[in-house]
This record gives C-alpha cells, sequence and structure tokens, in this order.
C-alpha cells in the first residue's frame, strides 16, 4: 500500500499539516469566490463587443501578473515537495535498511551487533544530511536527539553532535524586510547602529548587536528567521509523520512522545513575546532572593518574531581556561547553579527554564560582589514550565529518599510523582539519577566512573532501550521536561571538573527537598488549627527538630567541604 495513504489520518493528527503559504492560498480562494460569481453575472450579460474587450483585458492582465504569482507558487510547491520528498526518501530507505539487518542471519552475536552499529551509522549519515539540507526545526530535533545518550546509540548521538555548531545564518536583506512588516518601521527608525553580521545564530533565530536610538544602550535583538514561519507547520507534519511511521514498524521503539513534546514546546519557543514575558517574569522571581549571582537581560521590547534585551555578554561554562584565568572557582559556579536551578524546581511561584545547556549560560567576571566574583547569565527563556504544588512536595519526597537511600521511599514517591510501578522503578531510578541502579540503593553521592557509564550503556544495548522508551512515553510532559533539566544540569556540573565532584550539588538539593517538605508540614499544621493548639504544638516541635536537624547536617557538611576547597583536597578523600 502506497505510504501517504497508509499513513493519512498521521496528517489530520494535531495542527494543520500544510504549510502556511498553502494555508494562505486556500483562505485567499474562499474569500474569491463570491467576487468571482458576481464578475461571471457580469461578463454573461454583457454586449459581445464589450465581452471581447474583457476577454482580451483579462487575458492580458493575467499573462502579465501571473506569470510572476505563478512562478512563485510553482517555486514554493517545488520546494515544499522537495522538503517531503527528503524526508520520505531517507525513512523509507532507513526502515528498510533496518529491517533487512534485523532479519539477517548472523552466525554470533558479535556479528550481529557489528552489523546493527553499521546500520545505526548508515542511517544515522543519512539522516543528518535531511537536517542540513531542510533546516528549520530539523535542526532543533536534531540537536535535541544529539542530547539523548541515554536512549539512542552511539552512531546516531555522535554523528549528530555537529548540529549543535551548524545553523542557519538568514540574510541581513531578509531580517530588514521581516523587521519592517513586523515593527511597521526600518530598523533605522529603532536603532542607532545594527550589526549586519549575527553574533550567535539557533535553529529558530539568530542575533544582532545593536544600539537603541537616542539613548545609545547597547542592545541584543533576536530575529526569527524569515523562512521559519512558512515551513512550520508542514515540517512538523512531517516530524509527527516520521515517527508515526517508525512506530508502526517497530512498535517496541515508540517515540511519538518526541513529536508531541514539539507540538507542545515549538509554538511557544516560536513566540518571543512569551519569551519576553517568562524573562521578565524570572528576573522579578529572582531580584527578591539575595546573594545570589543570576543575572537576566532587561526586556526592552517584545514581539512575536523580534525580541530586543539589554547586551549582557560572557563565556560558556566549560570554558575552563577563562574561569582558572579569572580565578573563578569552578566549585563555586558549579554550586551556584545547583542553588538557581532547584530554586526554579522547588521555589514557591518560581518559574522553571527547561533548557538549560551551555550555549543558554554565560559566565562573567564580577569584582564588585563579596560574595561571588563571577555573575551567571542566563539567556533563551522561550521553554518554561510552572511546576504544580503537590508534585514539587512529591518530588522533593522521591530525591530525600535517592540521597538517603531509602528504597522504599524511592517506590512510593515514584509512583506519586511519574505513576511508576514496581516493576517499572530500576529504569526509572537511574534515568533521574543517570547512574546505575545498584548504585542507588547505596548512595548517588559520588562521582560517576567510566565503568559505571560503560555498563549503563551496555544495559541499554541488551534490552532495556526498549524498557526506556517505553517508560519516558508514559510519563506526564512536566516530568519529561524536569528530567531534562536535570539532564542538562548534570552535564553542565560534570564538565566544570570540579574538586568535589557531586557531593555540594547533592547538598544543597537536600536542603531544597527538606525545605519543601517543611513548608508542607507547616501548612497541614495551620490547616488542623491554631498552632497554640497542645497537639498542634507537638506535630510543630517534632517537624521544626528534624528540619533543624537536617539543616545542621548539611551546614556542617558546607563547612568541612569549603575546609577542604581551601586546603585545595577533593570530597572523596572525606
Amino acid at each position: 500500500m502506497n505510504l501517504a495513504v497508509r499513513f493519512a489520518p498521521v496528517f489530520a493528527r494535531g495542527s494543520s499539516w500544510t504549510c502556511q503559504q498553502c494555508t494562505e492560498k486556500q483562505a485567499s480562494q474562499l474569500r474569491t469566490r463570491g467576487f468571482a460569481t458576481r464578475v461571471t453575472r457580469l461578463f454573461r450579460n454583457a454586449p459581445r463587443r464589450q465581452r471581447r474587450i474583457l476577454l482580451t483585458a483579462a487575458g492580458g492582465a493575467a499573462t502579465a501578473g501571473g506569470t510572476f504569482a505563478f512562478s512563485e507558487d510553482i517555486k514554493h510547491y517545488y520546494e515544499a515537495s522537495e522538503r517531503s520528498g527528503r524526508v520520505l526518501s531517507t525513512l523509507t530507505l532507513c526502515v528498510n535498511d533496518y529491517r533487512t539487518t534485523l532479519n539477517n542471519p548472523t552466525e554470533s552475536n558479535e556479528e550481529q551487533t557489528a552489523l546493527l552499529k553499521a546500520c545505526h551509522k548508515r542511517c544515522a549519515e543519512r539522516t543528518l544530511w535531511v537536517l542540513e539540507k531542510n533546516g528549520s526545526i530539523f535542526i532543533k530535533l536534531g540537536q535535541h536527539l544529539s542530547s539523548m545518550g541515554y536512549l539512542l546509540p552511539l552512531e546516531w548521538t555522535e554523528t549528530f553532535i555537529p548540529l549543535q555548531d551548524k545553523c542557519p545564518v538568514s540574510s541581513f536583506e531578509s531580517i530588514a524586510a521581516m523587521f519592517e512588516r513586523e515593527t511597521g518601521h526600518p530598523i533605522s527608525a529603532l536603532f542607532d547602529t545594527f550589526e549586519e553580521e549575527p553574533i550567535g545564530s539557533a535553529s529558530l533565530a539568530q542575533v544582532h548587536r545593536a544600539t537603541l536610538k537616542g539613548t545609545g544602550q547597547k542592545v541584543a535583538v533576536k530575529v526569527q528567521h524569515p523562512n521559519l514561519q512558512e515551513w512550520v507547520p508542514l515540517d512538523m507534519a512531517l516530524t509527527r509523520f516520521t515517527f508515526a511511521t517508525l512506530k508502526r514498524f517497530f512498535p517496541e521503539y515508540d517515540l511519538e512522545w518526541l513529536s508531541n513534546e514539539m507540538d507542545s514546546s515549538l509554538p511557544q519557543e516560536l513566540n518571543f513575546a512569551l519569551e519576553g514575558e517568562n524573562a521578565t517574569r524570572a528576573r522579578e522571581y529572582f531580584s527578591h532572593i539575595k546573594g545570589h549571582p543570576l543575572v537576566i537581560p532587561e526586556v526592552k521590547f517584545a514581539m512575536k518574531r523580534i525580541l530586543c534585551m539589554e547586551y549582557i555578554s560572557g563565556h560558556r561554562p566549560d570554558d575552563l581556561k577563562y574561569l582558572d584565568d579569572n580565578d573563578i572557582d569552578r566549585d563555586e559556579v558549579s554550586a551556584s547553579l545547583a542553588h538557581i536551578f532547584n530554586e526554579m524546581i522547588f521555589g514557591n511561584g518560581a518559574p522553571l527554564h527547561c533548557d538549560p545547556h551551555g550555549g543558554n549560560i554565560a559566565i562573567r567576571k564580577n569584582i564588585v560582589r563579596r560574595s561571588h566574583n563571577f555573575d551567571i547569565i542566563l539567556y533563551d527563556h522561550g521553554l518554561y514550565r510552572d511546576i504544580p504544588k503537590q508534585l514539587k512536595r512529591d518530588y522533593a519526597k522521591l530525591w530525600l529518599a535517592v540521597i538517603n537511600a531509602d528504597e522504599k521511599g524511592m517506590r512510593t514517591y515514584a509512583k506519586a510523582v511519574a505513576g511508576i510501578t514496581d516493576e517499572q522503578f530500576p529504569l526509572f531510578a537511574s534515568a533521574i539519577t543517570g547512574r546505575d541502579y545498584r548504585t542507588v540503593t547505596k548512595s548517588v553521592v559520588s562521582s560517576r566512573t567510566s565503568e559505571e557509564k560503560d555498563e549503563i550503556s551496555g544495559a541499554l544495548g541488551d534490552g532495556m532501550l526498549e524498557q526506556l522508551v517505553a517508560l519516558l512515553g508514559q510519563v506526564p510532559r512536566i516530568i519529561l521536561l524536569i528530567l531534562k533539566t536535570n539532564d542538562l544540569t548534570r552535564s553542565l556540573d560534570e564538565n566544570l571538573h570540579t574538586r568535589q565532584g557531586p557531593v555540594r550539588t547533592f547538598a544543597i538539593l537536600a536542603r531544597y527537598c527538606s525545605r519543601t517538605v517543611f513548608q508542607e508540614q507547616m501548612e497541614l499544621l495551620r490547616e488542623r488549627g491554631s498552632l497554640f493548639d497542645p497537639r498542634n504544638s507537638f506535630r510543630l516541635l517534632v517537624a521544626w527538630t528534624s528540619y533543624i536537624k537536617v539543616e545542621l547536617k548539611l551546614s556542617a557538611l558546607e563547612y568541612w567541604l569549603a575546609l577542604k576547597r581551601s586546603l585545595g583536597l577533593s570530597a572523596s578523600l572525606m
């Protein structure tokens, strides 16, 4: 059966599958039907001589005006068919390659593994070509897949690594034209200077340095790639179609949740007005917390496809030479990152930044502040989520159980947080911690060894991958985003190569979890009546004592770690 017919229902799912230009063309045709009917009636009622004049004039106008319009339509439809053809032909090749490889009898497991690895590499390289040629959201999809080493074979993730730096750059002419369409003004009306070469480019947008008209203040202007809007509906439909096709042929590897998440998150990331609101909200929230080094650039103005913020630059957090040359303590950077993102997860009313990779964070030296001699600059506020209060509390209890190696508590709150069964729990515990399950049940407060990483990769290759795919497909989306944030912050921490490993970051996590649980206990006590009631007073004393006990332990650990840092010792020597 024809693939397009077989999977036609996929295109009916979610938003319209057609590209922006096709949708607008259909709407235009509907609007002009009534007008065309009236013109036809006038033509039929006109004398014969007038009809000839009308036909001649209409023919000339159609020839002159239609030549350009028709050629533009042909160009658009041709490119749409090219984009679709690349995806469908590569999908067909890869599905056939995998089916042939998996059904090919071999004499040993080693031979089968070698054949499968070669198949992974071939299909990954074909897919990389498609992602680079189509650009648009396909680049973003590839970047996301390249960071999923816990789920995809190394041949796929390593092949997609170049996409982290291969982002499209739109011409200044197209940017200037879009800017005038969106604002109603040329660039020169709003800025004294506007650098034509972007200082950075990503899959969805690029950033230009400029100075505001009149004030001379340096700003960073983030502009969406002009051709993105034209292709997003079609590209999302192709993405949905691809994952649905893979599910049909390989039901044990159901990755449709990836396209579902993109369906949910992409409209938010494409709305720069919403990104401006997120940045302003996060900036306001952290303005009430003293002593933190977080800097969020101030929003000057925001529209759907244009965002203007104050210009603040820095260096990537994994630029270890810059940190060391400026006497910026890596351990303090690690601890500050832990404080910032734990506050976002557990803080009351805090917004969660769900894309904290190395490209969205910068470090700069600050010689004024006493507590830290650096700032942490947070960019790209397009993808934010609010975590429900009860989920925060259950998640805090889950992590306290993990830190205390309390397996019973872990199982209880894994079910409360994500509906995890006892059978699924070992895999879920490894997914949220990035550690081998045997380590989780003993102590996660230690650095991951290369042997442990190899064991986890080996386990995925031995059949656990199917279970992990199924597990990630059933957990709530908000949990997927929290897991993504955990993975990215864990990667940031490991790339800093701190002296103390994860010991201090786990201590900081425990402090936020303990505070969250104590706040819940206080709220429950207030609901039961006055705190001066003898029974409530006793409960308050028990809750407060337990909380202070944890705080004192963690404070003692902080002082001990600080002493070891001052002596140049690692946390592993405890």
